[in-house]
């Protein structure tokens, strides 16, 4: 049922490294290409709203990280961050892509920057919207977080009034939250082995210090932060902005942490720009 609403041309899937990936591959085939990697519990219907306007002078690869969305379950069990860099360059071979620019939220952010460190001849241009990667509380170096019991209970029920509550925070006013998304975040926890493969990948989430990574990024970086951002405060953009040796950070007012939901138009302004600038 999932897939018949959300599975829909021009969305398709193709294997990649063991995994079977539901993908979009939209925009001119000969342009500069894209890839839009999205951040935890989500998929790529995060980034519906900028796909059309990028699609126009680039080819925009957007895709269901393993363990969310149609893509689900990752058959292998790993879900740590060298797998999940081994579907990307396995993905970007399939879909014969040698260098891409990144565009990554969240947990995207996270995967994108570790990719551009790990890879530079694979990268052009980084795009990161409120990224992962630095400690927090109950998130620090070296070691695995302790899974709250709500999450672990997370396979077994989800109270649809519950999840709007989880949900509206991602928000920096939370009536921006329409039915319709919070209705398609929802239908996302439901396909197969979602569910569950967030608790698993949230066991094998170890963050390592960033420091030494970033640094040695030569790709040029914008980062976009919502100054109302609650899961990723704004703070942090100044690690990483004094970390990256080529960034320039955009604020935006009043924004929470999907910008890409929130106020599309503002980041799809600036993003553009990025972009486009040799």
């Amino acid at each position: 049922m999932l897939e018949a609403r959300y599975g829909v041309a021009p969305t398709d899937y193709v294997t990649a490294a063991g995994v079977r990936l539901h993908f979009t591959d939209t925009g001119p085939r000969a342009a500069p290409p894209v890839i839009m990697l999205h951040g935890f519990g989500s998929s790529l219907q995060t980034f519906d709203a900028w796909v059309p306007a990028l699609a126009r002078d680039h080819r925009v690869i957007a895709y269901d990280q393993p363990g969310f969305g149609l893509t689900g379950a990752d058959p292998s069990g790993d879900y740590s961050d060298e797998r999940n860099m081994l579907v990307l360059g396995a993905l970007m071979d399939k879909l014969g892509i040698a260098r891409a620019s990144l565009i990554g939220h969240s947990m995207g952010g996270k995967l994108a920057w570790q990719f551009a460190a790990t890879h530079p001849a694979r990268v052009d241009k980084l795009v990161l919207i409120s990224p992962d990667g630095f400690a927090s509380a109950g998130f620090e170096y070296n070691q695995a977080p302790d899974i709250p019991l709500l999450l672990r209970a997370l396979p077994y029920t989800m109270p649809r009034f519950l999840f709007r509550q989880t949900l509206a925070p991602a928000f920096g006013d939370p009536a921006k939250l329409s039915a319709p998304v919070a209705e398609r975040y929802f239908d996302m926890m439901l396909a197969p082995g979602v569910r569950r493969a967030i608790v698993v990948k949230t066991g094998q989430t170890i963050l390592r210090d960033p420091l030494p990574l970033l640094r040695s990024i030569q790709a040029p970086v914008l980062l976009i932060w919502g100054d109302k951002d609650r899961m990723i405060p704004i703070t942090n953009a100044a690690d990483y902005s004094g970390a990256l040796p080529n960034a320039t950070l955009k604020t935006l007012e009043g924004v929470g942490h999907v910008v890409q939901e929130e106020s599309p138009v503002a980041g799809l302004v600036d993003i553009e720009a990025f972009l486009k600038t040799p």
